[in-house]
């Protein structure tokens, strides 16, 4: 049997782990591959959108430490754009800016609640498959 309670919490680390690092990667693993492809456009789409909208540089973790930690929970990803941005570099001003920190870090949060979803639809699989 592929599920047993001694390796659940392994397999609910796994889904969440894939769920941050690729948005949707979560449903992906649980086979929900329609699903998975839903939520990854959205998701990438709302944060490609906020970067477009407010430029590299609303991804600041020096200034902006709030907005950075909604940010991270998109991706690791975000980690590597704040290591380049980190410098100052990449100017942001007015409602702009504003406006893609809102939408990055929406697109976390978003990430946050489909990472939670998969998780606890895995424990539910995981939970029916073994009858407890």
């Amino acid at each position: 049997m592929l599920i047993s309670k001694s390796n659940r919490p392994l397999l609910l680390m796994i889904v969440g782990l894939a769920g941050w690092l690729v948005p949707g990667g979560g449903y992906f693993l649980l086979g929900w591959r329609k699903q998975a492809a839903i939520v990854s456009v959205t998701i990438v789409g709302t944060f490609c959108l906020g970067l477009y909208i407010g430029s590299i540089g609303v991804i600041d973790p020096v200034g902006g430490k709030l907005w950075y930690v909604l940010q991270i929970m998109f991706s690791p990803v975000v980690a590597v754009l704040g290591y380049i941005t980190a410098g100052g570099g990449f100017a942001v001003f007015g409602r702009p800016g504003e406006i893609g920190q809102i939408y990055t870090s929406i697109a976390g949060l978003l990430n946050l609640l489909c990472i939670v979803n998969a998780v606890y639809l895995t424990h539910l699989s995981a939970t029916q498959a073994l009858g407890d």
